[in-house]
C-alpha cells in the first residue's frame, strides 16, 4: 500500500528539514528575543519556521504556522484545507536544553485534522497519524521507505494506576479538582511530567491514558496529535463539554481540554 502521497511527503520533508534546523541551533548559543505576549522566541524558531513554510508552499495549501502572520478569520474561513504549523513546539524546553521539544504539522480539512505529523528532532522520529489509515513511529532517514514505518496498535487496557501526561507545569486551579474527580473514579493516579507535543508519544505508544491542559494554548499545539489519536481511537475533547475540539475558529486559542487514548474511553 502507497501511504505517502505527495502532500504528506512534502509534510515528513519539512519536519525532517525544520529539525535539522532546530538542531544547528540547539548545539551553539541560544539567542532569544521575547514576543508581545511575554513568551521567547529563538532564532530557531524562526528559521525553523521559514523551511517548513517554504516546502509546505510547494503543495498550495494555505499555511498558518505560529512565527508568522495569521490571516483574519474572514480570509481563513474560506479555506477548506490548511496546514497547521509549530515549527518548534517547546521552546521553553529548548532553552533549558532538556530535549522535550517538537516539530509540529497538521493538515485540516473542514475544521476537523486528517493528518499530524510530531517530529523528535533529538531522538530523530516521527509519530505520525493519517485519518482512515492509521498511526505509525518512523525514523527520520525511513521517511520514503514505509516498509520500514513501524504501525502502532491501539491499546484497549487501560494503565494501572491511571497515568496522566502533562506539562512541567501543570498542577493548579482546575487541575486540582479534575485529578480529585479521577481519583475518586479510578483509585489511584500517576503523573509523567514532559513538555511540547512529546507528550503525544506516551499516549500513542500506551505509556499514559490521559493529556489535561487547563491553560492556554493553541490550534498548533495540538493539532497534529488529535489526528494521531483518531487514529488510534482517542480524541481530544473540551474539559466542560465533552464536545471534539475544532480547527480554524475565530481566535485560534483552544478550550481547556483532555486527549483521551482509546484505552482510558474502554472501560
Amino acid at each position: 500500500m502507497i501511504l505517502l502521497n505527495e502532500t504528506y511527503a512534502y509534510a515528513l520533508e519539512a519536519i525532517v528539514k525544520g529539525s535539522e534546523v532546530i538542531l544547528r541551533h540547539y548545539r551553539s548559543e541560544i539567542e532569544v528575543v521575547t514576543k508581545i505576549d511575554g513568551s521567547p522566541v529563538t532564532q530557531a524558531d524562526l528559521e525553523s519556521s521559514n523551511t517548513i513554510t517554504e516546502i509546505l508552499n510547494r503543495t498550495n495549501i494555505p499555511v498558518i504556522c505560529e512565527e508568522h502572520e495569521i490571516p483574519e478569520y474572514d480570509v481563513r474561513k474560506q479555506w477548506g484545507k490548511f496546514w497547521c504549523v509549530d515549527p518548534l513546539d517547546g521552546t521553553k524546553m529548548f532553552l533549558a536544553r532538556n530535549d522535550e521539544f517538537a516539530v509540529n504539522i497538521a493538515l485540516i480539512e473542514n475544521n476537523e485534522p486528517i493528518f499530524g505529523a510530531i517530529g523528535d528532532p533529538v531522538n530523530q522520529q516521527i509519530l505520525l497519524g493519517i485519518v482512515g489509515i492509521g498511526a505509525f513511529l518512523i525514523a527520520f532517514e525511513d521517511i520514503h521507505k514505509e516498509n520500514k514505518w513501524i504501525p502502532i496498535t491501539p491499546n484497549s487496557r487501560k494503565n494501572n494506576p491511571l497515568t496522566i501526561i502533562c506539562s512541567r507545569n501543570y498542577l493548579h486551579g482546575s487541575g486540582f479538582k479534575f485529578v480529585q474527580e479521577l481519583e475518586r473514579k479510578h483509585g489511584e493516579v500517576q503523573f509523567i511530567m514532559k513538555g511540547s507535543a512529546l507528550k503525544f508519544f506516551d499516549l500513542a505508544l500506551g505509556t499514559a491514558d490521559l493529556y489535561t491542559r487547563f491553560a492556554p494554548t493553541m490550534e498548533w499545539d495540538i493539532a497534529a496529535g488529535d489526528a494521531i489519536l483518531q487514529c488510534l481511537g482517542g480524541k481530544i475533547v473540551q474539559v466542560d463539554s465533552n464536545i471534539p475540539v475544532r480547527y480554524n475558529k475565530v481566535s485560534l486559542y483552544n478550550p481547556h481540554f483532555i486527549a483521551k487514548t482509546k484505552q482510558f474511553l474502554t472501560k
